[in-house]
């Protein structure tokens, strides 16, 4: 088993309006977006297989933020990029919100720290890779 920090880059085709647990309704517009997780609990990175799993329809449980966005039908993960080790969550999530051309996605997946949101919204999907990228430093892609 491996842990560590993870970015999930999910493409969202169309606007859309979701219902985020406790959050309610929220907009998405339709563009990309980066969503940085912590893999330290149970199983993992085997977390991101389980994202994966709810992005294409194959499971309903919905435990986390992000699980709600990934369950939409225009959602789809576009890249994971992983950092192995290395608890940076935070330290990626503010260096995403810092990026050019993001926007953050206020009170998104931080509800277990003081950040202001873990989830950034792009435009432009291949400058917000490249954002990720640079934001894991050498983090494994997948």
């Amino acid at each position: 088993m491996t842990e560590g920090t993870y970015t999930l880059v999910v493409e969202l085709a169309a606007p859309a309006t979701v219902e985020v647990g406790a959050l309610g309704d929220r907009a998405f517009p339709a563009g990309y977006y980066a969503y940085t997780g912590s893999a330290f609990g149970p199983g993992g990175f085997a977390r991101v297989e389980r994202h994966r799993e709810l992005a294409a329809g194959e499971r309903d449980a919905r435990h986390w933020h992000v699980d709600y966005l990934l369950g939409h039908p225009d959602a789809g993960i576009d890249a994971v990029v992983r950092t192995a080790g290395a608890d940076v969550e935070c330290a990626v999530g503010r260096a995403l919100a810092g990026a050019d051309g993001t926007e953050r996605v206020e009170g998104f997946g931080a509800s277990d720290c003081d950040c202001d949101s873990h989830l950034v919204h792009a435009e432009d999907g291949a400058a917000l890779r490249r954002a990720v990228e640079r934001a894991h430093g050498s983090g494994d892609r997948a």
